[in-house]
């Protein structure tokens, strides 16, 4: 995708500008709770469980350090990386920014967020589907990402756009504010 694309609903989709960098980084990502997933040994090997918490997580997300191409340069000098953004009335209400890696032909969600204003309106999904048009353009066989277990709404949200748990790491946020939680590992094909 290298021209803007419309929706019905008037959000535009195109590839982040260098102009864009300030609205990327000021996207309030947070969301409340009033469930989690727990991972759990099965026969099988694992598998998530939905439990309720009282009272709602309300999460916050620290600033992140995010490279040039997240930022809003769009592509990285290979081609490989590329961030997507979501504009209602030329407002930035959402972003993606995405990452191919030709070795195993993945491409991977490296940050999916839509403003709590714009949710449930189908942006998370449209910009999912920028990032798969990128993927079979680049001969990816599935898309992959990386969710915390407390943030049921997004596992709720890639469910429902096709993707399905595939891994766990019980550590891999230890030392950050979100240690306790899991990351969760999910993927979809790219068809």
């Amino acid at each position: 995708m290298t021209t803007a694309h419309g929706s019905a609903d008037g959000i535009v989709y195109r590839l982040a500008r260098p102009g864009d960098a300030g609205a990327i980084e000021a996207l309030d990502s947070s969301f409340t709770t009033d469930t989690v997933f727990e991972a759990v040994a099965t026969d099988a090997g694992f598998a998530l469980r939905e439990v309720p918490v009282d009272p709602p997580v309300h999460k916050v997300f620290p600033p992140e350090e995010h490279d040039e191409q997240a930022l809003g340069g769009g592509t990285d000098s290979a081609g490989d990386a590329r961030t997507y953004v979501a504009l209602d009335g030329g407002r930035l209400c959402g972003f993606a920014a995405v990452g191919y890696a030709p070795w195993n032909r993945r491409l991977t969600i490296e940050d999916i967020e839509v403003s709590p204003a714009h949710r449930g309106r189908g942006i998370g999904r449209a910009l999912m589907e920028c990032a798969a048009e990128f993927a079979r353009e680049r001969g990816a066989e599935h898309l992959w990402l990386e969710v915390s277990s407390v943030n049921a709404p997004a596992v709720h949200a890639y469910r429902r756009m096709g993707f399905a748990f595939c891994g766990l790491d019980t550590a891999l946020y230890g030392g950050t504010p979100a240690a306790g939680e899991q990351a969760l590992f999910m993927s979809r094909p790219c068809g």
